[in-house]
């Protein structure tokens, strides 16, 4: 098996497919995936009698092993629209003969592919919490740190009243979690339906199959098969359209606050320029606002093949696989760029004292203390995101 393209390759994949989710995506984590399937098929199969031990014993065996080439699968799937069909048959070659009938018994090609992009959705959002939750773990020691740190608020980017930078970066913390909490809640779910979604292929035994099947999967099992009630999909392309909002909100201030005319912040390895070499750029909170800034194109391809014919979608099915993915590596690369941007975050209190003074900012009419109750909001994130770890 050749090496299989990966997002993370290429001239913009460091930037732009950075982090741990793009190799949870790739090629080879799909075709893993659907022999996975595959595999649990067949082990459910088997259990239930619907197809003869050996038969599934060999069939499990096989996916173990088989490790096609992405590009020569991709080439075949052409003629079928699914690449299950080329992957089906390149089974089949390696079973014994006896077994080869009961391949794929029961199941459609979409089945198969719904299936393995739960799983790897799965896997991808465990491995984008983790930057996540390091992103939000950064938010909060400045939050903590900076808990009085007095600063200029800015409103319609005009200098309003003070406030301090412990609330900014609770502000940021807020929504992380937020976004963190969602992605944990979202279940993916097994599909298995058959040609026209009734297990006729399975027999009376078809939701035993199916209960069995998305636990050996660990996937929630669906109440009724979804080929065309793509409400799971829209889900999850909300839940990471929101996340990628929440990862870029903090990089956003970042670029303003670390601007030369403020000062306020700057990040702990600034890039460079090719014709400047006097300046320091945030490049992690560029990075960020880079990656998350395709999120919303992609959540709406996703939103828009939502409406499909009948009990299978002519073309709306197929038009989700690459947004699908792509979503999920640029929203990764946001996670992953941001945890760097906020772990090495330099913050500049004396600017910041330095700037209020100058700025000579009064503070709202008839209050006492001229930030408020901003402490207050402080520990009330730090409490909420404390209990939302031991949660979690």
């Amino acid at each position: 098996m050749r090496p299989s393209s990966s997002p993370s390759d290429g001239l913009f994949g460091g930037i732009l497919a950075r982090g741990p989710v793009a190799a949870a995506v790739a090629d080879d984590a799909w075709l893993r995936a659907m022999l996975d399937t595959e595999a649990a098929l067949a082990a459910a199969s088997a259990g239930a009698g619907v197809i003869p031990a050996a038969a599934g014993a060999a069939i499990v065996a096989a996916c173990a092993d088989l490790a096609p080439d992405p590009t020569d699968l991709g080439r075949a799937a052409a003629a079928h629209a699914t690449p299950i069909v080329p992957l089906v048959a390149a089974i089949r070659a390696v079973v014994p003969a006896p077994a080869r009938p009961h391949v794929h018994t029961g199941a459609t090609s979409q089945d198969v592919l719904d299936t393995a992009a739960m799983l790897v959705a799965g896997r991808a959002l465990a491995a984008l919490l983790s930057d996540v939750d390091g992103a939000a773990a950064a938010a909060a020691g400045l939050a903590r740190t900076h808990r009085d740190t007095p600063m200029v608020g800015r409103t319609l980017l005009q200098q309003a009243v003070p406030t301090t930078f412990g609330l900014t970066a609770a502000g940021w913390l807020a929504g992380l979690d937020a976004a963190a909490g969602e992605l944990r809640a979202y279940r993916p779910t097994a599909q298995l339906g058959g040609a026209a979604g009734t297990l006729a292929g399975l027999g009376p035994a078809g939701p035993a199959v199916l209960a069995d099947f998305a636990d050996r999967l660990g996937l929630a099992a669906p109440e009724l098969p979804w080929h065309t009630e793509r409400s799971r999909v829209g889900r999850l392309a909300g839940v990471l359209g929101t996340t990628a909002g929440a990862l870029g909100k903090p990089a956003r201030d970042v670029t303003l606050l670390a601007q030369n005319e403020v000062g306020e912040v700057e990040e702990g390895a600034a890039g460079g320029s090719s014709a400047m070499p006097h300046k320091q750029n945030p490049v992690a909170a560029v990075s960020t606002l880079a990656a998350t800034a395709q999120a919303p194109g992609l959540v709406a391809t996703l939103l828009a093949s939502a409406v499909q014919e009948h009990q299978r979608g002519a073309g709306s099915w197929q038009a989700e696989w690459r947004p699908l993915r792509e979503l999920l590596v640029t929203v990764g690369a946001g996670a992953s760029w941001l945890r760097t941007c906020l772990d090495g975050l330099v913050v500049h209190a004396d600017v910041m004292r330095a700037n209020l003074d100058r700025a000579a900012v009064s503070a709202e009419r008839g209050a006492i203390d001229p930030v408020g109750s901003a402490g207050h909001f402080v520990d009330r994130a730090l409490a909420t995101h404390s209990a939302r770890r031991t949660d979690a």
